[in-house]
């Protein structure tokens, strides 16, 4: 899309972001193992259920690699200042460059960002002018998946007709319960964290 690629070398992002990959990846695999593959053998759902969750899913993770690797709004060593913007460029005392006003210098990134709204350790990048978009598409992709889990744990157990054939000799199976109370703690605070985040993020655009 005529996109800058922008990668920041921060061990911490680094960790924060296997994290959130170790979680998306956790229940992409043991959500359609125990609940959505049994339930829709046995007739409990529609082949549609199967198909949104991995849509979610691909929407979910490819968000979130666009948001890591977008430029943010990098301001150009050298950049180009209309005669009438002058006056609203700043000098930055951090990295000593001239700057429109309303830019932020990123302590992590080390270098000095368009209308920088903050550095997001979970996507090891800045949200900035350029990546905004990208971000809050990522916190909604993120709620979406989030509640489908929650409601797929909660009605395995509650809603969905119990399944007649399983496979215990399966490690997933064996630990089932074990595996979908992970899945909904793990659903319950990212859903309540982004949720929030969502929120502040909608709030500061209105305002």
């Amino acid at each position: 899309m005529g996109r800058r690629i922008h990668f920041v070398v921060d061990p911490q992002g680094w960790f924060c972001m296997g994290l959130i990959i170790f979680v998306w990846l956790y229940n992409t695999v043991f959500i359609p193992e125990v609940i959505l593959f049994p339930h829709y053998e046995e007739g409990h759902i529609s082949v549609v259920a199967i198909l949104c969750y991995y849509f979610c899913s691909l929407f979910c993770i490819a968000s979130l690699v666009r948001t890591s690797v977008a430029d943010p709004g990098k301001l150009p060593e050298n950049p180009k200042i209309p005669i009438t913007e002058r006056e609203y460029w700043e000098l930055c005392n951090k990295c000593n460059m001239m700057r429109p006003k309303r830019s932020h210098h990123c302590s992590r990134c080390g270098h000095c960002v368009r209308r920088m709204d903050h550095h997001c350790p979970w996507i090891n990048n800045c949200v900035g002018e350029d990546n905004h978009w990208l971000f809050l598409q990522l916190c909604f992709y993120t709620q979406i998946l989030s509640s489908y889990t929650l409601i797929l744990d909660f009605c395995h157990y509650y809603y969905f007709l119990p399944l007649k054939k399983e496979n215990w000799d399966a490690f997933v199976f064996r630990h089932e319960l074990a595996l979908l109370r992970i899945s909904a703690f793990m659903g319950l605070i990212i859903l309540g964290g982004i949720s929030g985040l969502f929120y502040t993020q909608l709030m500061g655009i209105f305002t």
